[in-house]
């Protein structure tokens, strides 16, 4: 501690007199700059506010022209103030200040110091579609990085507070996300197409009082509000949120990563800063020039290192079972993935990824992490450019969900149908007989699924070996002719020469055998926001198809019954739990919901169903022992009158594999039978009633009776071969959307909103 005479400063409006006791006070609107600089240089000591162009640009147009500032000057006993590092990134400063330092990852900023360090000057991103385009190699990254970090510290942003980051994907969600970890923060993260009672629901939830006000502005009364602050996409965004934010939760400050200032409303945020992001750079350049400049201006901070038991992000889930809950994710958590998926995804300097997923997403998040350890470039799309940009970059990996590979087969399947008859017919021919040829493969290889715990004899091994042999060896010669004239085409306009990574949801069974058959390496992983997300994955040398792979290292899996909670033997179906390093600290402010998903041994229930496939030493399955299968989500089991258990994703995977179907939920409980709600493609169902002659051939419409004597035919024909068949069908116009409500951010279908939005329909679907 020292002692030193302090200049405070406190916000009023301009109209409003001053009074106080103070030995020195005056009152200034916003003219008097050489008055106002010398608080803020208290402030933040080693910083040059005077001096400062972006300062006197900030605030000559800003919140000086809307309010007052008191100036009080007294003497008082001044604290160290603790200035928190990333202790590998910033080990430089923190070892020469006496704190302790590591060789090893500690945080997930000290990922960019080795990065840059290996890689400095290859293209780390390429952000094409944001203005202006960019592209930053690995050194530039690291000191973008290393900028916004520092200008959130002048700002007056302190360690372990919680600030809200509202965006899409771009390189500056990238920055803006490891800048707040970098200096202690802890980002409360979620994409723009949230709801704006969503979005407020997740701000105020993560609140923490406090007493301090923008740039360290003293605030009291009914000033006194949330501590976080809210970083935002762009101005459509922030205009949308704006009104609602203000009147129930009144940020602090707020970041602008794309667009310009002019396009905000502003005029309803009196008295809250609103920073671009290149002023945030700016502020953290000039900030990092005088703190390296000056011995003394070192001397003002107590230096700490980030724990990698300190908590490094919000994430909040879905919300596909109710309101989203804040998952507390550690630095110790999203380290374990950075240094663990190279098993799945062995990346090389130089591969190419698409990136297209929201990053808040904790799967794309920890893939991110991971891959930039590895010195490859990753180009940023949309959904709108993916098809292009999947020509244009020709992308070693493509990490994303199964909806997007489920969009790639609908899309080439509709290609392939509308060629020439002879084409059709001879492409249709070619991607069957590759289908069996695969499943021959999968057979003499010993990476066919089998869940049954008995181990076949050696004869009838061999025999199946044998058979599987002959008929592979017999349609090899088509299927690599397949290859040339056929597959050779969709490669290339694919890309994804090395791998495409599935996760986040179910990826359907014909899909992933169809990629198979073209020979497009598709991996299918597993994991949970709680778990960070990664548990199990297929890796490219043991890649068994219906399966997530095997557990990643350091992690365990458990099948237990739902109901007594004992532990099931390989092959028994029952609810999967899982433990590892990658698992959650916990929900934040809720201790019960913890508690009910993480037991006492660390062991997280999944909710899921499945089985780990039993291990044998002979026969088609010898290769797939310790694999696990998933088979549903325990909420999502449909309990019918006669008391059977139905998981409807088997036939909800069975029913998108017809062209007609848009969307579709399984419903039925507590009912005689099942039955959906579909959302039709018009324009497929139309097609296909003219081809049948239904209507005329100028046709513009059919009639809902037609509509649905269409669909039922299709599900009868897709649903055949599943253990339950599906009854009265209520066809629905409107699809199922995030703006809606009925589709979580990451596509995931709202089954209980779905239902409940339709209840009285459904009610009368079954009298």
């Amino acid at each position: 501690m020292t002692t030193a005479t302090v200049l405070s400063v406190s916000s009023f409006p301009t109209n409003r007199m001053s009074t106080g006791s103070s030995t020195f006070s005056s009152n200034f609107g916003g003219t008097n700059f050489s008055k106002m600089h010398v608080s803020f240089q208290f402030l933040v000591p080693h910083y040059n506010f005077k001096n400062s162009k972006i300062f006197h640009k900030r605030f000559s147009n800003g919140l000086s022209s809307r309010r007052g500032f008191r100036l009080s000057c007294e003497t008082k006993t001044e604290e160290i103030k603790i200035r928190r590092c990333s202790p590998y990134l910033e080990r430089t400063l923190v070892s020469s200040n006496g704190a302790l330092t590591s060789d090893d990852w500690r945080a997930v900023p000290d990922i960019w110091r080795s990065s840059a360090e290996k890689y400095g000057d290859r293209i780390a991103v390429v952000d094409p579609y944001h203005d202006p385009p960019t592209s930053l190699t690995y050194k530039q990254l690291e000191q973008e990085i290393l900028d916004f970090s520092e200008g959130l510290r002048v700002i007056g942003v302190k360690p372990d507070e919680k600030l809200a980051l509202f965006a899409d994907n771009s390189y500056r969600w990238l920055v803006t996300d490891q800048g707040m970890m970098a200096m202690g923060a802890v980002d409360v993260v979620r994409g723009s197409r949230s709801s704006i009672e969503e979005l407020l629901q997740i701000y105020i939830h993560s609140e923490r009082a406090c007493k301090l006000g923008a740039l360290g502005f003293e605030i009291t009364g009914k000033d006194l509000g949330l501590c976080v602050a809210l970083a935002v996409d762009n101005p459509e965004l922030f205009n949308r949120i704006v009104e609602t934010f203000c009147s129930k939760a009144a940020p602090r400050f707020v970041i602008l990563l794309w667009g310009e200032k002019s396009h905000l409303a502003i005029n309803r945020m009196e008295g809250i800063p609103i920073f671009s992001y290149k002023e945030i750079i700016d502020l953290g350049q000039e900030s990092c020039k005088a703190f390296s400049d000056s011995d003394d201006a070192r001397q003002h901070y107590k230096y700490e290192t980030i724990s990698c038991d300190d908590i490094a992000t919000l994430v909040y889930t879905s919300g596909t079972t109710g309101n989203p809950k804040g998952v507390m994710l550690t630095h110790k958590n999203l380290l374990h993935q950075i240094n663990n998926l190279w098993d799945i995804v062995p990346a090389q300097p130089a591969d190419r990824f698409l990136s297209m997923l929201p990053p808040w997403h904790a799967y794309e998040r920890a893939a991110e992490y991971f891959i930039f350890t590895h010195g490859i470039e990753q180009v940023y799309t949309t959904v709108r450019n993916l098809k292009v940009d999947l020509q244009q970059y020709q992308p070693h990996y493509l990490i994303t969900v199964p909806l997007v590979f489920e969009t790639l087969y609908s899309g080439i399947q509709k290609q392939l149908s509308t060629s020439s008859t002879l084409r059709k017919i001879l492409a249709f021919m070619f991607i069957k007989i590759s289908l069996t040829y695969m499943e021959m493969k999968r057979i003499y290889e010993g990476t066919y699924l089998v869940r049954s715990r008995k181990e076949p004899s050696y004869f009838v091994s061999m025999l199946d070996w044998l058979w599987a042999r002959i008929i592979a060896a017999i349609l090899l010669p088509v299927h690599m002719l397949a290859k040339k004239l056929v597959y050779s085409k969709i490669h290339s306009a694919i890309g994804i020469s090395k791998a495409g990574v599935s996760g986040g949801g179910s990826l359907p069974s014909h899909v992933d055998k169809f990629f198979e058959a073209i020979g497009v390496v598709v991996q299918n992983g597993y994991g949970m926001t709680e778990s960070s997300p990664v548990t199990a994955a297929r890796r490219p040398s043991n890649n068994v198809l219906g399966s997530i792979g095997l557990p990643i290292r350091h992690t365990e899996f458990k099948i237990v019954d739902a109901e007594t909670g004992e532990v099931l033997p390989h092959g028994s179906k029952g609810i999967v739990k899982v433990r590892g390093p990658q698992v959650m600290k916990g929900y934040y402010k809720n201790p019960l919901a913890t508690k009910q998903a993480v037991d006492e041994d660390g062991w997280l229930n999944s909710g899921d169903i499945g089985w780990i496939a039993p291990y044998h030493s002979r026969g088609r399955s010898r290769h797939c022992g310790g694999v696990i299968v998933l088979e549903g989500r325990a909420k999502d089991t449909i309990v019918l009158l006669t008391g059977e258990n139905v998981e409807p994703l088997e036939l909800e995977e069975a029913a998108m594999r017809s062209s007609l179907i848009q969307q579709i939920v399984v419903i039925g409980q507590d009912q005689r039978r099942l039955g959906a709600i579909v959302v039709p493609n018009k324009d497929e169902v139309l097609e296909a009633a003219k081809k049948r002659s239904i209507v005329d051939p100028d046709a513009t419409e059919l009639s809902k009776k037609q509509i649905t004597s269409l669909l039922n035919e299709e599900l009868r024909k897709w649903t055949s071969g599943c253990s339950f068949q599906i009854g009265p069908i209520l066809v629905i116009d409107e699809p199922f959307t995030i703006d809606s409500g009925l589709m979580t951010p990451t596509m995931k279908i709202r089954r209980d909103k779905v239902v409940a939005l339709y209840k009285e329909q459904i009610a009368d679907l079954y009298k």
